[in-house]
């Protein structure tokens, strides 16, 4: 799907909403006789009027339910420049009642007997509660009121800047959803090619990893060798908040272009010894800092030994989003120190120039560099263990990779590190094609799990302990080279 197919998609979906709300505040307000406005407004005045009069609650359930759809029709009538200014006056005029929270304080120091400081203590709870979340919950009664807090978060995030009132916003946003979407709350179902064309539609617009180029590649994602499942909650029961791709093969896959060819031979499920996650995608923005892929792994590893209990090894196929971005960041010097005097002579041979990096960057630049063999046999043995040494080290006790510190706090072990594995135009800039392998072991996914979130210590199989062993060899060569050790 393009960006514009998407674009349509989503608009499309945000027309129907403000249709229904119309309607839903129109019948309401005839039942209990209150006026709406016609046309949604920009002028400040007026929205904070409406947004008072959801909080002020007069007339009952039924008003309550008109005034809240009549004001989410309204945000979603207005231009970004419109919803800035919505989102502007919910953060800075909506928040605690200081002065109410003041009283509150003084009720509660004042206290003295065990009831007395008990009651207070509520009193001051209330009382601490913006009033803004009050006005945010009246949405769940909507139909796709969740989803609809969902979005209006997601472009709070876009335009929220550095602004502490738009940040504490931000902060009650994340507080309500993350007490929302809890993981005893979510389902988990497996999406076939017999699930509604809505659904299908909404996984290719969300693919984040490896994307969807057609109807036929979707179907050959969900065939009999592959397995696809997303978590819904009951309040978005079309709304897909994450999904996993998966690959039942025969031995560790190590090239995404392979596992993903249409042509390839289907392998019988009940011959796989091995599940390969090579796509997972977090679909609503609105719910950053809310983490599902855990919780979502670990639910399909169970479902698919259910299903297919022969399976022995559980991995993924992963992107190395960072590594580019970090041999750029690189220092010259250290640069230079992480090549063999192998690795210098090779770099000599495939480009011109004193900077070596600069000289490997420019390469990577180029479209085709790796259908050329000779460069790509000479750049393999650099770029592999800039690639061990970026994803053995650590920043501030985390691994420097974020695809990698999500599969680590998972349980997950470093395994295998793999070359030209990904040669889309997104792999090759991002990570000049290199993908590696997370392995989940059952029994050891606890202890690393602890190693890493208590002392940053990563798990790292065999043959990338051998690559990053001989990256430091080289690094303390580069040192002697360089009159440092």
């Amino acid at each position: 799907m393009t960006d514009h197919q998407s674009e349509r998609f989503f608009d499309r979906a945000i027309g129907n909403l403000a249709v229904a709300w119309r309607d839903i505040a129109a019948s309401a307000a005839r039942g209990v006789g209150i006026k709406l406005e016609d046309e949604a407004t920009r002028d400040a005045g007026s929205l904070r009027t409406m947004m008072q009069a959801c909080l002020d609650a007069k007339g009952g359930e039924v008003s309550a339910r008109a005034r809240a759809a009549e004001l989410g029709r309204a945000y979603l009538k207005l231009d970004s420049q419109g919803r800035r200014l919505f989102l502007g006056l919910l953060a800075k005029d909506f928040g605690v009642d200081r002065e109410k929270a003041h009283e509150a304080i003084d009720r509660y120091e004042g206290a003295d007997e065990e009831a007395e400081i008990l009651l207070a203590e509520q009193n001051l709870r209330q009382v601490l509660v913006p009033r803004r979340v009050k006005l945010l919950t009246q949405f769940n009664s909507l139909p796709e009121g969740v989803k609809f807090l969902v979005d209006m978060r997601a472009e709070l995030m876009e335009v929220m800047g550095e602004e502490p009132a738009m940040a504490a916003l931000d902060r009650d946003f994340l507080e309500l959803l993350t007490s929302w979407f809890d993981t005893g709350f979510l389902d988990l179902q497996r999406i076939t090619w017999d699930s509604p064309a809505a659904l299908l539609e909404k996984l290719i617009a969300y693919e984040a990893v490896h994307e969807i180029r057609s109807w036929d590649d979707l179907r050959n994602r969900l065939d009999s060798d592959r397995r696809c499942f997303a978590l819904f909650h009951p309040r978005m029961p079309h709304e897909p908040l994450a999904f996993v791709e998966v690959a039942l093969v025969k031995g560790i896959a190590r090239n995404v272009q392979t596992l993903l060819d249409e042509k390839a031979p289907q392998v019988d499920p009940r011959a796989a010894d091995t599940a390969i996650f090579y796509s997972i995608s977090n679909t609503q923005r609105g719910l950053k800092g809310i983490s599902f892929g855990d919780y979502l792994i670990k639910m399909v590893v169970l479902e698919l030994l259910r299903d297919l209990p022969q399976l022995k090894v559980f991995a993924t196929l992963s992107p190395v989003p960072g590594l580019r971005r970090w041999i750029e960041r690189l220092t010259p010097e250290a640069f230079n120190r992480a090549l063999s005097d192998d690795d210098r002579g090779a770099l000599d041979r495939v480009g011109a120039g004193e900077d070596r990096k600069a000289r490997l960057l420019g390469k990577l630049d180029t479209a085709v560099w790796h259908e050329d063999e000779p460069t790509a046999k000479a750049l393999e043995p650099i770029l592999m263990r800039l690639a061990a040494t970026y994803l053995t080290g650590t920043h501030n006790g985390q691994a420097q990779d974020p695809v990698e510190r999500f599969h680590l706090r998972n349980g997950a072990r470093l395994d295998h590190i793999n070359w030209l594995a990904d040669t889309s135009a997104k792999g090759l800039k991002q990570s000049a094609g290199i993908m590696v392998n997370y392995r989940y072991i059952v029994d050891d996914i606890e202890k690393n799990h602890e190693a890493y979130v208590t002392n940053g210590r990563i798990a790292v199989g065999g043959e990338v302990k051998a690559l990053a062993k001989k990256a430091r060899e080289n690094g303390r060569s580069g040192f002697r080279r360089l009159g440092l050790g």
